[in-house]
């Protein structure tokens, strides 16, 4: 690959382990900005924990393929992409559309680290 796409694809993947980890915080501290997206786009708020388990288990992958397990880091960079399309997905499908772009934002990133990984 070439230089700058290099850099891209790894500033994607720092920015997605970044940005997962305080949506794993929000979610464990129930922020209430989680708990009313929680509730526009009709999942009960008793799902939380659940998501932020998954969602931390993917950024546990990430950190173990910046440590040099790459194929750990694309596992878990693609679980995060399988995540963030069905977020996408319970988005369209509320018709909750006004802030469709945080989960878009995580989709692009998770996919960038699947390509940083690969």
């Amino acid at each position: 690959m070439s230089g700058a796409l290099d850099v891209t694809l790894l500033a994607a993947a720092i920015g997605c382990a970044v940005l997962n980890t305080v949506e794993v915080v929000a979610k464990a501290m129930r922020a209430r900005f989680v708990l009313d997206n929680c509730a526009e786009v009709g999942l009960d708020t008793r799902w939380v924990p659940h998501l932020a388990i998954v969602e931390g288990a993917g950024v546990v992958g990430l950190l173990l393929g910046f440590a040099g397990v790459p194929l750990i880091g694309t596992a878990a960079a693609i679980g995060l992409v399988a995540f963030f399309v069905i977020a996408v997905a319970v988005h369209v499908r509320a018709r909750v559309l006004h802030n469709i772009a945080f989960p878009a934002v995580f989709l692009v990133l998770a996919v960038g680290a699947v390509g940083h990984f690969t």
